[in-house]
């Protein structure tokens, strides 16, 4: 069932977009502009472009389609949920679990298991599904937020782009680092060789920076924090390379022979830090290492 807003603008000069998009800030503004490609807001009972600048005193009807059930399957897949609220997830992801389903992973996805583990999910630009606020490569374990609804998601996002949502990562590098602490601040961006991969691009416009600090040292390896302060694709695992220490089992950054009986990356994202959608209380949530990264460091100890 269609539902009808019929909003009267009391104050003028905002575009209609973005005005639409504050008086029902269920709605995201991308998909408000969808609405009015179809001709879905009208101001006066005429079609608008998104361009449009209200005045005082319009009357802009907005019909507001019925929720489209998303196609993807929900999948009884067991989550570790580490905090659950009306507006999001908190999930502590497995290594090997793909966090949105794409070509070659339909199935299995953490997407999946969300949409098995959750009964109130709101929508996202007009489709019944979970906002995946930002990602974790597949073999990469640990904290994940999951949005519900399109408020929680732009919420989140605004606190992503406006860098204070706080993320460490605890990492295993191969050599043994000289500086107990640092940073690393250099561009990153699509590899012109190989397209599947990232690498620091120097002079390049996308900024990254990433902070460490040394949690111990073995004579071969060094276990490391990791905090990025941006948000790039592979960040952590293409900076550590770049400064020489990539991560151990690093299959696409990583030395060519294994040092240690790993199968896969030692990266694992242990802590993240934000602020509660509509609330903003500030919450912080942590992640144990998993068991397969404990046994390497107790190989290490030993």
């Amino acid at each position: 069932m269609t539902t009808v807003h019929e909003l009267i603008v009391q104050t003028g000069g905002q575009r209609i977009d973005s005005w639409v998009a504050e008086a029902l800030p269920h709605l995201s503004r991308s998909y408000v502009r969808k609405l009015i490609d179809v001709g879905l807001v009208t101001v006066r009972a005429h079609a608008v472009k998104p361009s449009l600048k209200v005045q005082v005193g319009d009357v802009v009807r907005i019909d507001e389609p019925e929720p489209e059930p998303l196609t993807l399957t929900a999948e009884a897949i067991p989550l570790p949920v580490v905090f659950e609220n009306a507006d999001l997830l908190v999930v502590d992801k497995p290594a090997g679990m793909v966090v949105h389903p794409a070509q070659g992973h339909a199935s299995g996805t953490l997407v999946n298991a969300v949409l098995a583990h959750c009964d109130d999910l709101g929508t996202i630009n007009g489709v019944i599904r979970p906002g995946i606020v930002h990602r974790l490569d597949k073999d990469t374990s640990g904290l994940l937020i999951v949005a519900k609804n399109d408020q929680a998601l732009r919420d989140l996002q605004s606190q992503f782009k406006a860098r204070t949502v706080h993320k460490t990562y605890i990492a295993l590098v191969e050599g043994v680092l000289e500086a107990a602490s640092g940073i690393i601040d250099a561009p990153i961006g699509r590899d012109s060789r190989h397209r599947q991969r990232m690498a620091v691009i120097p002079g390049g416009e996308r900024t990254a920076q990433t902070n460490y600090r040394v949690r111990e040292y073995f004579p071969r390896h060094t276990l490391v924090e990791a905090e990025p302060v941006t948000g790039r694709t592979h960040q952590i695992r293409v900076h550590l390379a770049f400064i020489g220490h990539p991560v151990v089992g690093d299959p696409v950054y990583g030395h060519r022979h294994k040092s240690l009986p790993l199968d896969r990356q030692f990266l694992h994202a242990a802590k993240v830090r934000f602020a509660l959608p509509g609330s903003g209380e500030q919450v912080e949530f942590e992640s144990p290492l998993p068991d397969d990264l404990q046994a390497i460091l107790q190989q290490l100890r030993s």
